[in-house]
C-alpha cells in the first residue's frame, strides 16, 4: 500500500457551487473513486488565492512537500490554483533536491462539483501518477497529462503545456513519454525573494532596470525576444548592475536552449532554455546565502550539465 500525503491549498479545485463554498481536502477525497492501492493522509494548507501567491506561501509548500518524503511518504499530491501554479511547482523541484519520491501538482479550472468539471479526474490521475515508481521528482499532472515542472507552462486558462511532454496517466497508470530531467542544485540557503521579472519591449528605458534595484530587488531576469535579445539601450545598465554584483538573467518569450543577444557580452547571464517566470524561479534560488553574480552564473551553467 502506497502511503501519499494530499496537500490542499483550496482555489478553484476545492469550490463548490451548490452549496457554495470551498470544500476541504477530505471532501475532495471522498468526490472521487478510490484510488487502488493507495492510502491518502489529507492535510489542508492556508494560501492565498493563486493569483496573489506570496513567496512565504510557496516556500512553506516546497518545504512541506520535501518534509513529507523524508518522512516516509511515497508521494505527495498538492492541489493548487493553476494561476502560479508553475512557479510553486518549480520551486518545489529545486527545494526537494535529491529526495526521493513524486510530488505531483494539480488544479482545476471548474469548481469540484459542477457537471463536467476536470477537478475529480485531474485529483484522481495525480493520486495515480504520485503511487507510480516511474514518478521520481516534480510533475504538474493536469488533464491526463505528465509534465516536469521545470517546464510546465499554463498555455491557456484550461491546460498546461511543456516540450518534451513527459508521459500520460490514465486509471490504469503512467506511461511515461521521456524520462525526467536530471536533478538541479537544491538550495544553499533561504531563496532570496526580491528578483524583478521585466518584459523588455522596443524603445524600452535603461532606468526601468534601476528602478527595480532602488527599489531593493537583489536579481532580475529580462524576459528577451527569440534568442534572448534585448534593445542595445539596456545594455551598459546591464553592464554596470553586473560589476555592482546584481544579476540580470535574460530568458526569452519563445522558449530557445540557449542565447545569442549581445548582451551575453556585457554580463547578463543566459537562462539556458528556462521561461521566463521559470528563471526568476531559478534566480530566487541562486541568490540563496546572499549571493551574487557568480552564483547566478555557476547555477544556470548546471542547465548545460
Amino acid at each position: 500500500m502506497k502511503r501519499i500525503l494530499l496537500v490542499a491549498t483550496g482555489d478553484t479545485m476545492a469550490y463548490l457551487s451548490d452549496p457554495p463554498g470551498v470544500a476541504k481536502g477530505a471532501q475532495l477525497l471522498r468526490g472521487i473513486a478510490d484510488v487502488p492501492g493507495v492510502d491518502v493522509i489529507v492535510e489542508d494548507v492556508l494560501a492565498e488565492p493563486s493569483w496573489d501567491t506570496s513567496p512565504s506561501t510557496m516556500l512553506a509548500i516546497a518545504r512541506r512537500a520535501r518534509s513529507a518524503l523524508t518522512e516516509g511518504f511515497d508521494g505527495v499530491v498538492i492541489t493548487h490554483g493553476i494561476d502560479t501554479l508553475e512557479e510553486t511547482a518549480f520551486l518545489t523541484e529545486l527545494m526537494a533536491g535529491s529526495t526521493e519520491g513524486a510530488i505531483v501538482f494539480t488544479g482545476a479550472t471548474q469548481p469540484f462539483d459542477e457537471p463536467g468539471s476536470d477537478g475529480p479526474a485531474n485529483l484522481a490521475t495525480a493520486l495515480i501518477a504520485a503511487a507510480d515508481p516511474a514518478v521520481n521528482g516534480t510533475v504538474v499532472c493536469f488533464g491526463g497529462e505528465l509534465h516536469a515542472a521545470r517546464w510546465a507552462t499554463l498555455a491557456t486558462e484550461t491546460y498546461f503545456v511543456s516540450d518534451p511532454l513527459l508521459g500520460h496517466v490514465t486509471r490504469s497508470g503512467v506511461t511515461m513519454v521521456v524520462p525526467l530531467p536530471p536533478r538541479l542544485p537544491e538550495p544553499d540557503g533561504v531563496p532570496e525573494t526580491d528578483v524583478a521579472l521585466i518584459k523588455t519591449y522596443p524603445g524600452m528605458p535603461p532606468s526601468l532596470l534601476t528602478a527595480a534595484t532602488d527599489a531593493g530587488a537583489r536579481g532580475i531576469v529580462l524576459e528577451g525576444t527569440g534568442s534572448g535579445n534585448v534593445p542595445v539601450e539596456l545594455f551598459i545598465t546591464v553592464s554596470e548592475l553586473t560589476e555592482w554584483d546584481i544579476p540580470v538573467v535574460i530568458a526569452s518569450r519563445a522558449r530557445t536552449p540557449g542565447m545569442t543577444s549581445l548582451a551575453e557580452k556585457v554580463g547578463a547571464i543566459s537562462a539556458n532554455g528556462l521561461r521566463p517566470a521559470h528563471a526568476r524561479v531559478a534566480l530566487m534560488v541562486a541568490l540563496a546565502k546572499g549571493g551574487g553574480v557568480n552564483s547566478a552564473r555557476e547555477w544556470f551553467g548546471h542547465l548545460l550539465g
